[in-house]
């Protein structure tokens, strides 16, 4: 097996940044009251939304919670182990699928002016927006560590309560919610195993 710091060296970006973005980035836990601030959630889209999606549909949409109230309202809907820490978190991000995403697709995919037409279905665009904007959810994190700040992703929640309290009326679909922030005090539980490359990969 070749080790680590091999295999770092054959890869393009440096060996801090790939350390910052992947081998020594966390979930966090708990965090400190340090803001976050509105800039910093811009930053992070603007690289967040070079994500690939299928037909460049971009499904991904974002509620941004920073206030008392919104946090009031979003509480009841977490998990009870995942309450305390959102409510401490400066900043709560539900990310959401955009079962509307078609109507965007003349914007985003301009060079072909009919391929709104093949979404007319409802029922099959929700499958594909949850697909697409969950791999733009993966790079939201990474965008979250690249700002130099921690994520904290959760799926412990209730969905369908958490569209009713923010989303009635629209086609979004709460898929993650994400703590923003820096690490508090005992931030990170302990680190678990990943499988080996050998586990995971098969070549043909």
């Amino acid at each position: 097996m070749t080790s680590t710091a091999s295999l770092a060296d054959t890869l393009h970006l440096p060996q801090d940044v790939q350390d910052l973005l992947f081998r020594e980035a966390r979930t966090a836990n708990s965090f400190s009251a340090e803001p976050v601030s509105e800039e910093q959630i811009q930053a992070i889209y603007d690289l967040v939304k070079w994500a690939p999606t299928s037909m460049n549909t971009q499904p991904l949409r974002a509620l941004v919670i920073r206030t008392e109230e919104g946090k009031r309202r979003l509480l009841p809907h977490m998990s009870e182990g995942n309450r305390a820490k959102t409510a401490a978190a400066p900043v709560t991000v539900v990310l959401a699928a955009d079962t509307d995403f078609h109507e965007n697709l003349p914007k985003t995919f301009p060079h072909k002016p009919d391929v709104k037409d093949l979404f007319a279905d409802e029922s099959g665009r929700e499958g594909f927006a949850r697909l697409n904007a969950l791999l733009q959810v993966g790079y939201f994190i990474i965008g979250v560590r690249a700002a130099g700040l921690v994520a904290g992703p959760m799926t412990g929640f209730d969905a369908a309560g958490i569209d009713a309290e923010f989303f009635a009326g629209r086609a979004w679909k709460s898929l993650v919610v994400v703590n923003v922030g820096k690490p508090g005090d005992n931030p990170w539980f302990d680190r678990l195993p990943r499988l080996d490359y050998d586990e995971v990969v098969e070549t043909v």
